[in-house]
């Protein structure tokens, strides 16, 4: 089938990536198309910033998650519902699994998808020296799929240039440049950059870049380039499916405290049969009524631990429900809400559910970081002993009990360590899961939580 596609990539972080992609979506939206969006690799806050474009959730492309077949289907079932597909890039274009390999780099995503890339220079302090840059990009490995550069950071007066030099010498085409935004900035905090939601006037902003990059950009070369991307095709796996579907009902949390989910998680869950619950663990007073599982998001609860801590009905009923058998997959942020009292950002301690009779506290630096490959050490809810399942960690504050039920190994290296609280109902650890790497996990869950009777 035709999927109109194309990848914005750059040569480091920093270069403008996400801050030119919402631009681009936006102004897209704006010309009336049905747009998808993409982000390589495990980010969660780049995807918020498409989603709040295109006004659907963002979808993540990984190929150290999952298998090319796989990554092929993820991406193919929610672009042929677009007439566009828009990836964004991760990190520089070729930087991949442990900084050594190109692995799981937007380019080996890039060669997945067969997809047109765009690379987005940052001019800053580069003229001629732009020459030998994309040179290397484009020679470095063949076919590199750069079709086309944008450049930021760039003056009026000296794009024609630019553009001139880049032509003349590579089979490229310059769609356009970006002028320094001073009043556009995406700022950042210790997971990455502020949410959409903390952004003032986010929506307004974003149409007045769009209506600045209509400008500076060759919007029609750019929509070219992706409807002349090759044709494409994908095969959708075999999932099991609960007998009952919509039977089992799972709480997910999702607020400004937990916001951390990869939509395909959620999809496949409910491809496989379950009915999720949308709740607030700051908001709300107790978990939803009839449900059978419960998932507690990664995200922020550092910054909101006072206010968790005086939802009192919510964290004892977590707690009670937790106990009392409740399956439960608890992921980093969800993982420290479990905990006897976090540390919050301020530097106070507060009680918060108990699950974890353990303190949560802040280290000065990233404690763990990075791709892992989870290997179960016992039976427990999601995973057989030697089983495993793909993910990642990316966190500051490190607990005083990480548990010893599965084994986290970094892919090209040696290290390893043992972590996850385990059990027949829990699975309870700083890792992110993507349940494609592993769809077992996902389903003994769900066959969990059937076997379960209501306790809300």
């Amino acid at each position: 089938m035709k999927l109109p596609r194309i990848m914005l990539a750059a040569p480091a972080s920093g270069s403008g990536k996400t801050l030119i992609t919402c631009g681009i979506l936006s102004a897209l939206v704006n010309r009336g198309y049905r747009t998808a969006s993409f982000k390589c690799g495990p980010d969660y806050i780049d995807p918020m910033f498409h989603s709040r474009v295109i006004g659907t959730r963002s979808g993540n492309l990984d190929t150290f998650f999952t298998e090319e077949s796989v990554t092929r289907y993820l991406f193919g079932k929610a672009a042929r519902e677009a007439e566009i597909s828009v990836v964004e890039g991760v990190m520089g274009y070729y930087d991949g699994l442990a900084g050594i390999s190109a692995k799981a780099s937007s380019a080996d995503v890039a060669r997945a998808l067969d997809i047109p890339v765009v690379l987005i220079v940052n001019c800053r302090g580069l003229s001629v020296s732009l020459l030998p840059l994309i040179q290397g990009f484009l020679e470095f490995e063949k076919p590199s799929r750069i079709q086309g550069i944008i450049l930021n950071q760039v003056s009026e007066g000296m794009y024609p240039d630019l553009k001139r030099m880049v032509e003349e010498r590579f089979p490229l085409k310059v769609l356009g440049y970006v002028p320094r935004l001073t009043d556009w900035t995406l700022e950042s905090r210790h997971l990455g950059l502020v949410l959409p939601g903390e952004i003032e006037a986010l929506q307004e902003k974003l149409h007045k870049l769009a209506e600045r990059l209509e400008e500076t950009l060759d919007l029609d070369a750019f929509l070219a380039m992706a409807v002349a991307a090759s044709e494409f095709d994908y095969v959708a796996p075999e999932i099991p499916v609960l007998k009952n579907p919509g039977s089992v009902s799972v709480a997910v949390a999702e607020d400004e405290a937990f916001c951390f989910t990869y939509r395909d998680n959620l999809q496949l869950l409910e491809e496989m049969g379950a009915r999720l619950v949308k709740f607030s663990p700051l908001h709300d007073r107790e978990l939803p009524e009839g449900i059978r599982g419960l998932i507690l998001s990664g995200g922020y609860p550092e910054l909101h631990a006072k206010a968790l801590s005086e939802n009192t009905s919510m964290r004892t009923c977590v707690c009670r429900a937790i106990r009392g058998g409740l399956p439960c997959i608890a992921e980093c942020g969800g993982f420290l809400y479990l905990h006897k009292s976090l540390e919050g950002a301020d530097g106070k301690d507060y009680p918060l559910a108990g699950v974890l009779d353990a303190r949560a506290y802040r280290r000065e630096k990233l404690t763990r970081f990075g791709y892992v490959t989870l290997e179960a050490l016992e039976n427990q809810m999601l995973l057989e002993t030697g089983m495993e399942i793909r993910g990642h960690e990316f966190h500051y504050w490190e607990s005083e009990s990480c548990g010893g039920s599965m084994r986290a190994k970094k892919p090209l290296r040696k290290r390893n360590w043992e972590c996850v609280h385990g059990s027949g109902s829990l699975y309870a650890g700083f890792p992110h899961l993507f349940f494609y790497s592993n769809p077992i996990a996902a389903w003994n869950f769900l066959r969990k939580c059937e076997e379960t009777p209501c306790m809300c």
